[in-house]
């Protein structure tokens, strides 16, 4: 009797859980070798979605500077027209002058 509970068992093991194990291994595997493949592809879109916000920034920025004034330039303007503003301010101060 106890031969029999033994080749059972043996018979289990080799028929049942071996295949068994063999296959949740095959697919514990292939599924941790497509998630790494996913992975990579994933880290691969964010990095060209990366260099292309840099290169849009870039352009950006170089669209500023050109099309922005400078500080020196809007200090020049500025100064030119508190001149002529007060120019005229004179001209009108003389013309009021000669009236009561």
């Amino acid at each position: 009797m106890n031969e029999d509970w033994t080749m059972n068992v043996i018979w289990w093991i080799s028929a049942v859980e071996l295949p068994v194990m063999a296959g949740l291994f095959w697919l514990f595997w292939s599924g941790q070798r497509e998630t790494d493949e996913d992975l990579d592809r994933i880290r691969l879109d964010i990095e060209h979605g990366l260099a292309r916000s840099n290169e849009a920034l870039s352009a950006f920025k170089l669209e500023v500077a050109k099309s922005y004034a400078s500080i020196s330039t809007l200090k020049d303007v500025e100064k030119r027209l508190t001149q002529h503003l007060l120019r005229i301010e004179l001209k009108l101060d003389g013309a009021a002058g000669g009236r009561p």
